[in-house]
């Protein structure tokens, strides 16, 4: 135990000043025992604190369009492959978009994003996606990222030209997990989108879902892929085993298993924003105030693709009870 509290500090003190850890400490640091996970956290929350100061991002997602899906990724409830009876529509309107980002923006979201169940867009959803980016930046002026999946260059270029800030487009998982997740594409081409947003000069978000069946050590192996690519924002979600997905029985990640990939992100991408995405509902009896005090910095609020969350008061009260900012 007094080598790998020793380790903790070195290692925070390493990234407080600004230098890179190795990839032999961050094995050791995400392989700690449970016994001292209560300093590594305090770690990652002084790495927080001093890059990060005390504010919580908080974001709003926009399911644009729901369901109809053509991919086979086995968490996914919006898959055209599974029955999960949930609600199926096509593109909103751009009017609809508009009132529920002003309604987002109202109620305390510092940022909007706009999410798409498909492999990527056609030409002409994308037109219309450019239509409903154009009017909620002329009626409400709220900070607007996406997610519609595979780009080509000119979209991505496009989506910059518009103001768009931010591009999300999770790993989902590590590279050898990835075949077990989805067979209708390949984790290379999830890198390939990545790069192709980022050559357009947007912010890049990225991350994945934890939970999933996969052991501690391909935890890391997606902790390691996100940091390669330095993303701006980082989302990890916590699987919701979805009635109807492959994954429907999927027992849940212990809170310790959960706080390892937050705080060693932390350690990794001390700058960026690291958010706890969807299922922290479901899987965390605090809503996540342990997790924003381990790394974390950013939450979604008001829902998820598919699932509810809580409210953005609710969300904005439990920010405000650990003395931090909303």
């Amino acid at each position: 135990m007094e080598n790998e509290v020793e380790l903790i500090s070195e290692c925070k003190n390493r990234v407080l000043s600004k230098q890179i850890l190795t990839e032999r400490m961050t094995n050791q640091l995400f392989n700690v025992e449970d016994n001292v996970l209560s300093r590594l956290s305090d770690a990652a929350n002084e790495i927080t604190r001093t890059f990060q100061g005390s504010k919580i991002d908080v974001e709003q997602l926009a399911n644009i369009k729901k369901n109809y899906c053509s991919e086979d990724c086995t968490f996914c409830s919006q898959s055209a492959f599974f029955d999960t009876g949930i609600e199926k529509y096509q593109l909103m309107s751009a009017e609809e978009v508009v009132r529920q980002a002003r309604d987002a923006k109202n109620a305390g979201a510092h940022s909007y994003c706009l999410v798409a169940a498909w492999r990527g867009p056609s030409d002409k959803d994308f037109d219309k996606v450019c239509n409903i980016i154009r009017e909620v930046n002329e009626k409400v002026g709220i900070s607007i990222e996406c997610s519609l999946g595979f780009l080509t260059i000119q979209q991505a270029t496009k989506l910059k030209e518009l103001g768009v800030i931010r591009y999300n487009h999770n790993l989902e998982t590590s590279e050898s997990k990835f075949p077990e997740i989805c067979t209708t594409h390949t984790y290379q081409d999830r890198i390939d989108t990545l790069h192709t947003a980022r050559k357009a000069g947007l912010e890049l978000c990225t991350g994945g879902i934890i939970g999933m069946g996969e052991t501690r050590e391909q935890r890391e192996e997606l902790v390691h892929a996100i940091s390669k690519l330095n993303p701006e924002e980082v989302t990890i979600n916590l699987l919701v085993a979805v009635p109807g997905t492959p994954l429907e029985l999927q027992t849940k990640l212990s809170l310790e298993e959960i706080l390892r990939v937050f705080a060693v992100l932390r350690f990794l991408l001390p700058k960026s924003i690291i958010k706890i995405s969807g299922g922290r509902e479901v899987n965390l009896d605090d809503d996540g105030k342990e997790l924003l005090l381990s790394g974390a910095n950013g939450i979604i609020s008001q829902g998820y693709l598919t699932l509810d969350g809580n409210s953005m008061q609710k969300d904005v009260e439990m920010i405000k009870e650990i003395d931090l900012e909303a």
